[in-house]
């Protein structure tokens, strides 16, 4: 077994299923959509990871729409992290290159420990569907304040491929280890 996917506890090797099967089978969610547009009806974005997330046993304990303001994003994202129900923000918008997209400055300047790999894995993911634009997302996630915090972009096509090919099967394992 290659130590790259394993760690070594009590002088045994764990592999990446083990952690997950010791991970948290339901994360405590806050949903964020970012945008000047988006009402609650109109919100295709949030309302999906809404529906994934609370399909998939994980738990959504807030959902707000916020306009594409970083003062707003940051203020709305400080207090849903210093919420004790919360294990994990997930934000849709904001992460383009327009002049209004700046979720990514945002989050990013909040993150402590990055993940690059999900940006790094969406962007691969993207190129598959839409090609080379898949270069103008600034998708990113990362430990912030002991919590997971994952940026992803207003469509909801890119949302739909980030929670079903990367989000989804790792939310838990996410939690599980932000938590040690």
């Amino acid at each position: 077994m290659s130590t790259r996917h394993c760690e070594i506890r009590d002088n045994r090797v764990m592999s990446v299923s083990e952690h997950r099967a010791h991970a948290p089978a339901s994360v405590r969610c806050g949903v964020l959509t970012v945008s000047d547009t988006r009402t609650e009806d109109t919100d295709t974005s949030g309302r999906l990871i809404l529906e994934l997330l609370t399909a998939n046993g994980h738990d959504v304990v807030h959902r707000s729409i916020v306009p594409d303001d970083p003062d707003v994003v940051r203020q709305t994202l400080d207090r849903l992290l210093a919420r004790e129900d919360v294990d994990a923000v997930l934000t849709t918008g904001g992460t383009g290159i327009s002049s209004r997209d700046r979720t990514y400055e945002v989050v990013s300047g909040l993150i402590e420990k990055r993940l690059d790999g999900f940006g790094e894995l969406f962007r691969m993911l993207s190129y598959g569907e839409v090609g080379p634009a898949a270069i103008l997302s600034r998708a990113c996630a990362g430990l912030v304040r002991g919590r997971i915090v994952i940026a992803m972009p207003g469509s909801e096509a890119a949302v739909r491929l980030a929670m079903h090919k990367l989000v989804l099967a790792e939310l838990g394992h996410l939690v599980r280890e932000a938590r040690r």
